[in-house]
């Protein structure tokens, strides 16, 4: 893939774009990054982009603002996730300064707030959209292992109280348990089986 200036432009509106028309937190960024650079550009594949999702939401920050930084360098090293970082990060930056300067006027306003409850619904409906999308992923890959951890996490997630940060770490564990034992079976974790 050429690295040229149209390249980087094009990464850089394609984030741009997806920050400014997106409400509703990185949850319902995440399908249409995933229509955008799966899909419609065809720069990532299916499989990748679960992973590189499933990275930018373990780590520390805003999900939508590390998928970003992964896409970027994924894409194109740091200069990319440099470009992804700033496109994701100006439009909410330029609306909540506007917003600011205005906030009695927004807050009292009865439109505005009925606006903001529909368009909670709509988020709803996303998140509901990208659970379905990344669950289907899993399945796809009729690894039982994944699909037993999927269930597992979503049990543990509605049905108890157990803070989510331990079933993430809880799912990083058993991710990194079975690389070690993979490796391990086809003689890549040091000595030949």
């Amino acid at each position: 893939m050429k690295k040229d200036l149209k390249f980087f432009w094009t990464l850089f509106i394609s984030t741009f774009t997806l920050s400014a028309f997106t409400f509703g937190g990185g949850y319902v960024i995440v399908p249409l990054m995933r229509k955008k650079f799966v899909e419609t550009l065809g720069w990532i594949d299916e499989e990748e982009m679960l992973d590189l999702i499933a990275i930018a939401q373990s780590a520390p920050g805003p999900i939508a603002v590390n998928s970003s930084i992964i896409i970027g360098y994924r894409l194109a090293g740091i200069p990319g996730a440099l470009v992804t970082t700033f496109g994701t990060v100006l439009p909410p930056m330029v609306i909540l300064s506007v917003i600011s300067q205005f906030y009695t006027a927004f807050r009292d306003n009865v439109v505005v707030s009925l606006v903001l409850k529909g368009m909670g619904i709509g988020v709803a409906a996303v998140i509901v959209d990208v659970v379905c999308t990344m669950a289907k992923g899993v399945v796809k890959t009729k690894d039982a292992l994944w699909i037993i951890v999927m269930c597992a996490a979503l049990v543990v997630a509605l049905f108890t109280s157990l803070n989510v940060v331990f079933v993430i770490l809880a799912c990083g564990v058993v991710g990194a348990i079975n690389v070690i034992v993979q490796d391990k079976k086809t003689g890549k974790g040091g000595k030949a089986a």
